[in-house]
């Protein structure tokens, strides 16, 4: 396509304008083809279906749902259009000079995950440093090093640019530095310049006009495609200088929307949830396929694609390569586009390459002059080998040849010998002369720089700034994702179910708890109460925002960049589109609870109530989730909330008085949110009552045995409750606030609604503020973080790097020996008989809206030991459903057919003899790379296999993946490619006996090295191993190294199941037979695919290839092969039943190993330790503080219950950092147990046994900072009392964390999680006896509920302990005064009553103003309250039980429940 004489673009002028004759040459050539395919397709598509075929509905859906698409047609027009309106051009040309990429890390330097020990010593070494900094003592700086070395280049529009490169050559950094993603590096040096514009006004003004394409595919996977792309087109929908006339926003977006789906053929999946590795939806493919759409949408003119075909078949890629080749002509679009195992029709559609090699330019130019170029410097003409493969080969010291007589030592082969070699030749000066010239043309004609500004203008909606990088105005933009974010509700109906559902049923529970409340004595605490309750549940549900603002930053990072919108929209955008579900729901909890409780009955109360609760509810919505946004993960945000809720809790102004909280923490109340919504809450409800002072508020009264006192309120009684006034039966509510909280109902609107309108208001604030400015989803490229090496490790470590010096002297034959030696080791022994794997008759159907769709349709083959076989189809065949079904995995839909091994039927032992390298990456990410294979080989090969031999084996595969330098590094810093050669390694490490399943292998690698592993496979293959996996892109040398080909087309009907042949001669003898004959220099893989339809392209001939195959003798000979296959089975004996074992290992080696690894990753997390202690601590710290040395008041001895309490409110905090770890790994374990590594009860009991050492530690130390401040152990029992506190507090977590793990493993996500908190600890709290005392609490509750309430006996064994024998002695304010009848005294009056309800009268010979002490010994406060000192240990041992309970319920819930579906 280029011309090699031109060392300017093949489309451009040294101005860069658009050669338009060229390009519509160009694109005339293609349309013909692509007229041709329509045309075609569309006759294809009139006729009859084959009966056979009637009920594929994803077939007949597609069939049905797609119109004619002439690619020439609709751009040409477009582009007509557009310029006969006056829409112009936006053409930017780049250029680049000395461009240099710098990352953190020098040579060899390495940066190692910092254990929890080490991560202890940071504030010590923290202060360290920052006396230095003091002393002007200069530390050291982290060092950088080179990941891209100054290289120059221009590509002006209309051009296409390929990058090639071995993995870490510097692609993918080349890419987001021309794509501005500048924010991962320490530095980005060099001058790049897009239309003469510099990169810093790009970023600033022109950000969305600049797209990059990462090779990740990051979406919402509960979104269906057309809803992602049509969010993507509504941000940048062009206003209506930027629109033809006539043409509304609703008619261009469907316009584009349709044009993007049918030029990337995924019009079918426009319904379908985009899925990811847990959720399903569309295949990999078509994912991929999904992201260009979505990058295409941005409408901007500089494209960068990373690996962008990685997971297409070669059919659809090249014609994505194409489209985007008439795109980059017509529109003048600049492309960029790094690919791996690109196929020569791919490379030749490209104008310019670059070779890259460490990070340096070792060759750019045109692409018909590279292979040449390199030939003729000294290395060997590979004619077979496709020309990307062989110039990445060039730069790969263990694949490159040298010419004939030629050796490293007079050719550069070095990356700096070869970028010198570059730089002096004729190339390079070209290319210099190219990138001066249009450099000056930029200066001094700025007509594209002019057009483009213009062109960028005129697109923005009325109102944008033109300063502004969005096309749509921030409101716009708002719009737009409130309609996402109300569709992701709207489609997660599980989460809206059970959030409803919880709010309802915990409504429910506290208004039966505190039923119809009186308007009595009694009813004035327990009313403050209920709305102490009802209020902190609803608020501190917004707990799992916390969470949630983690989950979302890698997609927020790809839309922001691609200037969809501000980042500020989402804050304002998550508000709106939550206020609909969270008002209603909030309004459902209140009417339940106010009602039921029998709060004040009237209008304007309720509506008061409702007003301030759900701003309290908004108000801590935006408090999680500003800590959310500030924080960098969700351990220090959690950290940073748990240092605010036990202050909002304490200082709410219930559990402690405002005129009782001590002198140096009162402030607190005042800057507590919920301080003020409690306020205004209660002020409304008593400002609006009188209580009636009766019952055991009066005294002395009568009691059983007792009736001398009068049976109301007399002048010789007192009224305890606040507020009361002398010889008066009742107590207003306002006296009672003001006289017991020192509250003011005329406060309620003046003060408390505002501040707490302003709190609000000012969260929002800080979360616009720290996302627009302090952005947390950025993170640093380049740098992979390795576990210090033990001993051992160092000396593998060593023995890999002498045996790598060595293979790079000998070459390939280097390689040879090694997987020889490697396929030694998988044959050493007796050879054992290998068995046949055979299906027949495969169908798989899946539930979708309105029916079913099915996914497989009559597949038949088989795997023979000793064969490779290939599964080809296009993307959304089938292939990956195909390999999902064979391989056991699928657990949802109907599959029918017979898969038998030997003839047999498969048994238990299935899933454990094959090994499955899935699509999708998922490791622990924690353990280094060398763990994950040991870990893998240790439990997955036979028991009888000794453990220095599985070590050994995982040796020899890390270096036949080449991943020998990465062996300690932490599997979460990977790159993409070093995890997919992980995610094989982890499979061949465990030996399969029966069969090796591969899912796309060779995806993500460059074309040598999915050629070393391809040839690895076959060698593996040639020694008895039967493997099955799916390829897309496939060289000719890669294809031919298969044995058998079994070929899909969409709907999972068959096409072809036979043999390859030599140079794939039985393969196009049979397609040729029918009409399609592959030209001699066309590669058979990519031609079949065309052949059958799978791309843009037609099928050759009149029928449809799967009738083709049913009527072929090949097809007769396939089926009557596989019948041998069962008779020869059938002959053999019958497997021993006591043989077949669904696991490899016993149970407790898999326990040993899941403990090990569990416990290493705990190890590996301080952050989350440090979360756990410091939570614990902290809580008990700002506990005592409050209550410090408490006393023997009658006011300490409630503050001792207090601070007893918040031992059962640690629980529902330390749930909350336990159940997203639990969810995470339990996506392990979900891929983990496909394969039968270990049981779902080694994965429970792994979890909570790496969990007991730090709950030790965590228990110990909030019990030492709890006991001695608050000053505990004053009782009978003294200072073993403390110690029987401990061993409460350490049972209550082990319950904590045994509970949380069974709401984890109950739970789908988790924000579902999160919703069972507050309604879990609610429950628990309330009915313990503490809110509610047992004397006052319905019976129907005390019946049953308290009695099985695990905090029941929490509370009764702590308080028994503390409370037994401790003597209480009122201060002056704590006594009940009252007068005796004249001439008597205080003991003759009131003696009756003291010694039937306990306490004591301070001056019994007193004749006025008596002093009654409700209590003399602790023992009378908890008699009443059913807590007995001889239950203690019964209590705590119940406790424990509940832990056994929890443990027991949580392994159980770990079988049954995965939420995997597949």
């Amino acid at each position: 396509m280029a011309d090699p004489n031109a060392s300017g673009g093949t489309l451009g002028d040294e101005q860069g304008h658009v050669d338009v004759g060229r390009a519509e040459a160009i694109f005339h050539e293609l349309d013909r083809e692509l007229t041709r395919r329509s045309e075609v397709y569309d006759g294809n598509r009139t006729r009859t279906a084959s009966p056979t075929r009637a009920h594929d509905l994803e077939k007949l859906g597609e069939e049905e749902g797609e119109g004619r698409f002439n690619l020439r047609d609709f751009l040409q027009s477009s582009n007509d259009a557009n310029q006969n309106a006056g829409i112009k051009h936006k053409h930017v040309g780049v250029t680049w000079d000395d461009l240099e990429v710098d990352v953190i890390g020098g040579a060899d330097f390495k940066i190692y995950m910092a254990a929890t020990i080490n991560f202890f010593l940071f504030p010590i070494l923290y202060v360290w440093r920052f006396i230095l900094s003091m002393l002007h003592v200069k530390s050291a700086q982290l060092p950088t090093r080179t990941i891209l070395h100054k290289q120059s280049g221009v590509l002006k529009p209309g051009e296409m640019c390929l990058v090639l490169g071995c993995p870490g050559a510097g692609c993918t950094t080349f890419l987001k530095a021309i794509a501005n993603e500048r924010h991962e590096y320490a530095r980005v040096g060099g001058d790049v310049r897009y239309a003469g514009i510099d990169a810093a006004e790009m970023a600033k003004t022109y950000k969305g006009e600049v797209a990059y394409n990462e090779e990740d595919d990051r979406h919402i996977p509960t979104l269906t495609v057309g809803q992602t792309l049509n969010f993507a087109l509504s941000t940048k929908t062009p206003g209506p200088n930027g629109r033809l006339p006539g043409l509304s926003r609703a008619e261009f977006n469907e316009k584009v929307e349709n044009m993007l789906l049918q030029m990337l053929n995924i019009s079918h999946t426009k319904q379908t949830y985009v899925g990811d590795e847990f959720v399903r939806g569309v295949s990999g493919g078509e994912r991929k396929r999904v992201s260009i759409a979505e990058m295409m949408a941005t409408r901007a003119h500089v494209l960068c694609f990373d690996n962008s075909t990685r997971g297409l078949d070669a059919s659809t890629a090249l014609d994505f390569i194409k489209a985007m080749r008439a795109m980059t002509d017509i529109l003048g679009q600049t492309t960029f586009a790094t690919l791996y195992q690109a196929g020569e029709g791919i490379y030749e559609l490209f104008d310019k390459v670059i070779v890259l090699d460490k990070g340096r330019q070792v060759f750019f130019g045109p692409p018909s002059e590279a292979r040449a170029y390199f030939e003729n410097i000294g290395y060997k003409p590979l004619p077979r080998q496709s020309t990307a493969d062989y110039l990445t080969g060039c730069t790969d010291p263990n694949e490159r040849q040298f010419a004939p007589a030629r050796s490293s030592a007079d050719v550069p082969s070095s990356p700096g010998a070869l970028e010198e070699t570059f730089r002096n030749s004729s190339y390079a000066n070209e290319m210099q002369l190219s990138l001066e010239k249009y450099k000056v043309a930029m200066e001094t004609q700025h007509h594209d720089q002019l057009t483009f500004r213009e062109a960028v203008a005129a697109e923005k909606k009325r109102g944008v700034s033109k300063k502004s990088p969005y096309t749509v105005g921030f409101f716009g933009q708002v719009k737009a994702l409130v309609k996402r974010n109300f569709q992701m509700r709207m489609q997660d109906k599980f989460q809206l179910i059970t959030s409803y559902t919880l709010d309802t049923v915990l409504a429910l529970v506290i208004g039966g708890a505190y039923f119809n409340q009186p308007l009595d004595s009694a009813g004035a605490f327990t009313r403050g109460s209920v709305m102490f309750a009802a209020l902190l549940t609803s608020c501190l549900e917004t707990f799992s925002e916390l969470p949630a603002q983690m989950l979302g930053r890698p997609i927020l990072k790809k839309q922001t960049s691609y200037s969809f919108y501000r980042p500020a929209a989402t804050v304002i955008a998550n508000t709106l589109a939550d206020m609909p579900f969270s008002f209603i729901r909030i309004t459902i909890y209140n009417i339940i609870i106010y009602f039921m409780v029998n709060l004040n009955r009237n209008g304007g109360a309720f509506f008061a109530w409702e007003l301030v609760s759900y701003l309290a509810f908004l108000t801590m919505q935006g408090f999680f989730r500003t800590f959310g946004l500030m924080c960098s993960n969700f351990d220090t945000a959690f950290r940073l909330s748990v240092f605010f809720i036990p202050n909002m809790v304490q200082y709410i102004g219930y559990m402690i008085p405002v005129q009782q909280m001590k002198r140096w923490l009162f402030w607190i109340y005042y800057i507590n949110p919920l301080g003020y919504a409690f306020s205004g809450v209660i002020e409304n409800e008593f400002h609006r009552i009188t209580f009636e002072c009766d019952g055991s508020y009066v005294v002395p009264r009568n009691l059983p045995g007792v009736d001398k006192y009068p049976d109301t309120l007399g002048a010789n009684q007192a009224c305890t409750l606040f507020g009361s006034q002398p010889g008066s039966m009742t107590v207003t509510g306002a006296d009672y606030l003001k006289s017991g909280y020192s509250l003011d109902v005329a406060d309620q609107w003046r003060r408390n609604f505002v501040v707490l309108l302003g709190f609000f208001i000012a969260f929002q604030v800080t979360q616009l503020l720290l996302i627009e400015f302090f952005p947390q989803y950025h993170g640093h490229a380049g740098t992979i973080i390795y576990a210090k090496p033990t001993q051992k490790s160092k000396e593998l470590n060593s023995k890999l790097a002498e045996r790598k010096a060595t293979r790079g002297k000998l070459g390939a034959e280097a390689m040879d020996d090694l997987e020889q030696g490697v396929v030694k080791v998988e044959t050493s022994g007796p050879a054992p008989h290998r068995r046949t794997f055979t299906w027949e008759a495969i169908n798989y159907t899946v539930p979708v809206p309105g029916g079913e769709r099915r996914l497989l349709h009559d597949v038949y083959g088989y795997v023979k030991p000793g064969t490779l076989t290939a599964l080809m189809g296009s993307s959304g065949a089938g292939k990956t459903t195909c390999l999902d079904v064979l391989a056991q995995r699928k657990n949802i839909g109907v599959i029918s057919g017979s898969m038998l091994v030997d003839g047999r039927p498969i048994g238990s032992d299935f899933a454990r003899g094959t090994a499955y390298a899935e699509q999708m990456d998922v490791h622990e990410g924690t353990a280094t790379v060398r763990e994950a294979m040991q870990f893998s080989a240790r439990l997955r090969q036979p028991a009888h296999v000794p453990m220095e031999e599985k070590d050994a084996y995982v040796e020899e595969i890390l270096e036949l993946l080449e991943l020998q330098d990465l062996a300690d590094a932490l599997v979460f810093s990977l790159g993409v490619e070093a995890r997919k050669r992980l995610t094989i390694g982890v499979e061949l490490a465990s030996k399969p006996e029966l069969l090796l399943f591969l899912d796309e292998p060779t995806s993500g690698l460059d074309g040598q090295s999915a050629w070393n592993l391809v040839r690895f496979l076959k060698k593996l293959a040639a020694s008895g191993q039967a493997i099955l996996c799916t390829i897309h892109q496939p060289s000719s040398l890669l294809f031919e190294s298969f044995d058998r080909l079994l070929l899909l087309e969409k709907g999972g009907e068959t096409v072809y199941f036979g043999d390859i042949g030599d140079d794939s001669s039985i393969l196009q003898e049979y397609f040729a037979r029918y009409g399609a004959l592959c030209p001699s220099n066309v590669n058979p893989a990519e031609y079949m695919l065309d052949a059958i339809g799978a791309g843009l392209a037609p099928r050759v001939g009149d029928r449809d290839w799967a009738d083709i195959w049913r009527d072929s003798p090949e097809y007769k000979v396939m089926r009557q092969e596989i019948e041998d296959i069962k008779q020869q089975g059938l002959a053999l004996p019958v497997p021993e039943k006591n043989s077949e074992t669904t696991y490899a290992t016993p149970f407790w080696v898999q326990l040993k190993e899941v403990v090990r690894r569990n416990n290493l990753a705990l190890w590996r997390s301080p952050d989350y330790v440090f979360t756990r202690l410091f939570i614990h601590a902290f809580i008990s710290v700002q506990i005592s503080l409050c209550f410090l040395q408490l006393g023997t008041s009658s006011h300490d001895l409630q503050y001792r219950v207090f601070g007893m309490f918040w031992a059962t409110i640690l629980p529902m905090i330390l749930m909350s950092q336990i159940e997203p770890l639990w969810i995470f790994n339990r996506r392990i374990f979900i891929r983990e147990s496909s394969s039968r590594i270990y049981s779902p009860y080694v994965f429970a009991i792994g979890q909570l046994v790496g969990e007991i050492p730090y709950s030790i530690l965590c228990a110990f130390v909030y019990w030492v900072l709890m006991v001695w401040p608050m000053g505990y152990g004053q009782g009978s029992a003294g200072t073993n009392g403390n110690g029987f506190l401990f061993l409460v507090i350490l049972f209550v977590e082990f319950f904590g964390v045994t509970l949380g793990q069974f709401i984890g493993a109950v739970s789908p996500n988790i924000q579902t999680a999160a919703l069972f908190n507050p309604f879990i600890g609610l429950i628990l709290t309330t009915f313990c006896g503490v809110t509610i005392p047992y004397p006052t609490m319905e019976s129907f509750w005390r019946s049953w509920l308290y009695q099985l309430d695990p905090y029941t006996r929490v509370m009764s064994a702590m308080l028994a302990t503390e409370l037994h024998g401790l003597r209480i002695t009122c201060q002056a304010d704590e006594f009940s005064i009252f007068s005796p009848p004249s001439g008597q005294t205080c003991f003759e009056w009131a003696n009756d009553f003291v010694t039937v309800a306990g306490g004591y009268l301070d001056n019994p010979n007193a004749t006025e103003h008596c002093r009654y002490c409700q209590y003399e010994f602790g023992d009378q406060f908890t008699t009443p309250l059913n807590i007995e000192y001889s239950n203690r240990w019964r209590d705590v041992w119940i406790v424990f039980c509940y832990f056994i309970f929890n443990f027991i319920i949580t392994i159980i819930a770990s079988r049954l429940l995965r939420y995997a579906k597949r």
